[in-house]
């Protein structure tokens, strides 16, 4: 089933089957100028980080010098399709947590934070990503710990799921990777590297695309993942609820701005972007049961007995990314 196949060894849950943790976002699908590329094509899927029914695909990264902070858990693994675009094109990233309707929940209601899309050649290298796009907080909050508007949560996920985006102009024919993330920053108010449980919430996910054309425009330097967020950034260690026009009881610097963590936007990114009109949803919309998942570096592989999961091997997971470009292997 090419679905499996593009999952490697993640996939997603059943949706309805079991009650997950909110929140668990990833892109299910790509639209380019309106029409859908079908359902996991040409997306770097994250793991599940347990066995079913339990385990979620995309738990946040949250430690700032793991390389997981560049496309998740299984970020380093080509997927066999990659994904056709021109300069100029638009892009809608189709975010989801439990299937692929427009009742899924997308992402929770309290994971207010910015949303960002970064673009590097692929393989990246040191200071390969360039910022694209991004957006943070929008209007503030009218009222004492009202967080304000967020593009996680009063955008994309008002939104149905979708992130957009356009290929740069002219932008030189060749393999790219789409970076995109979402961050909750409802326990950013403590910092990971001093309260492990708690600090900002990175959801990181990628996608391969292809640009064609003749285009000359080569990407400038960028940043690196990891490397480009620090505990310290504002836009990291951040009270969401300092973030309205009444004065909360809180220790809060200015309530007025929020610093959208990592660098500026490129400038020649596209200086607008709007969403065009999309066209039906090419595959499927929900996810077989997965059969492997990756637990503390550990990936576990199960075969079932009726719904219950019976371990037949394990290994050790290390992410390992390549320094040369090398074509996906395709799918029979």
């Amino acid at each position: 089933m090419q679905l499996k196949s593009q999952l490697l060894v993640a996939a997603a849950v059943v949706a309805g089957s079991v009650h997950l943790a909110q929140a668990h976002v990833f892109i299910w699908g790509v639209f380019v100028n309106g029409v859908d590329q079908g359902t996991f094509n040409g997306i770097r899927t994250p793991a599940y980080n347990g066995p079913p029914p339990r385990g979620y695909s995309n738990s946040p990264v949250k430690d700032l010098d793991s390389i997981d902070l560049r496309c998740n858990i299984l970020g380093d693994k080509q997927v066999p399709h990659t994904i056709k675009v021109a300069p100029g094109d638009n892009i809608t990233l189709d975010w989801h947590h439990n299937n692929r309707t427009v009742a899924d929940d997308v992402i929770d209601f309290s994971h207010h934070g910015p949303a960002m899309v970064y673009l590097s050649p692929d393989p990246p290298a040191e200071n390969s990503f360039v910022k694209i796009w991004e957006k943070g907080l929008y209007e503030l909050g009218s009222a004492a710990f009202s967080p304000g508007k967020w593009a996680t949560t009063s955008d994309i996920k008002a939104n149905k799921g979708l992130m957009n985006f356009r290929v740069p102009a002219g932008l030189k024919a060749g393999f790219y990777l789409v970076r995109a993330e979402m961050v909750g920053l409802h326990e950013a108010d403590a910092r990971f590297d001093t309260v492990p449980w708690r600090g900002a919430q990175f959801y990181p996910n990628c996608v391969q695309i292809e640009v064609v054309g003749d285009g000359d425009v080569e990407l400038p330097s960028g940043v690196s993942f990891p490397g480009a967020y620090k505990y310290s950034d504002p836009g990291v260690h951040y009270n969401i609820y300092c973030s309205t026009e009444v004065a909360p009881k809180l220790p809060c610097t200015d309530a007025s701005t929020y610093q959208i963590p990592g660098p500026t936007v490129w400038s020649g990114a596209w200086p607008e972007t709007t969403q065009v009109p999309l066209g039906p949803v090419s595959g499927e919309t929900t996810a077989t049961r997965w059969s492997s998942w990756i637990q503390q570096s550990v990936v576990t592989t199960a075969t079932f007995v009726g719904t219950s999961p019976v371990v037949v091997a394990t290994s050790t997971y290390k992410a390992s990314w390549s320094a040369t470009y090398a074509a996906p292997t395709p799918t029979a």
